[in-house]
């Protein structure tokens, strides 16, 4: 076993998951963005509710908010939190979509995580509802692609 002081996560005993009993509770926040990339015409048909499987983004706001609970129990070694509020928006451009998901929650450890993986989650629920539409006559995705989930501000108080 390495005895590395420097892998926060790893003891004698193996993996473990950090002790963040001694930091002070503190209000936090986080909030990321992704975007997914689609034909036009999928992003007409979302926006005039002609998908078949239903309302793409209040569909894709449910997964997220989803996705944000259940973190830590997707991401191994990741903390249960006390999530106090999320709030997940889109904003329909020509051929893509933005998604912005912000995670607030009273603990000892941040958000970041959360807000991420709900970000994430929103998207691909995106791509799932829309991929009738969106395949080729190969049934290929040749421009379909989910980038930029990212971080874009932390806070804690």
């Amino acid at each position: 076993m390495n005895n590395n002081k420097e892998f926060t996560h790893l003891s004698e005993n193996g993996i473990h998951m950090v002790d963040v009993s001694a930091k002070a509770e503190q209000s936090r926040k986080a909030i990321s963005s992704g975007n997914i990339y689609l034909k036009k015409e999928t992003i007409s048909k979302i926006q005039n509710s002609e998908i078949k499987k239903g309302n793409v983004l209040t569909t894709a706001q449910i997964a997220g908010i989803q996705a944000v609970k259940n973190t830590s129990s997707i991401i191994p070694l990741c903390h249960p939190l006390n999530i106090t509020g999320i709030d997940i928006e889109f904003d329909v451009k020509e051929d893509y979509i933005n998604c912005k998901v912000s995670v607030n929650s009273k603990g000892q450890t941040g958000v970041e995580m959360e807000a991420i993986t709900g970000c994430s989650v929103a998207l691909l629920t995106i791509w799932d509802m829309v991929k009738a539409v969106e395949k080729d006559s190969d049934g290929q995705y040749p421009n379909t692609h989910i980038s930029n989930i990212k971080v874009i501000k932390k806070e804690k108080n």
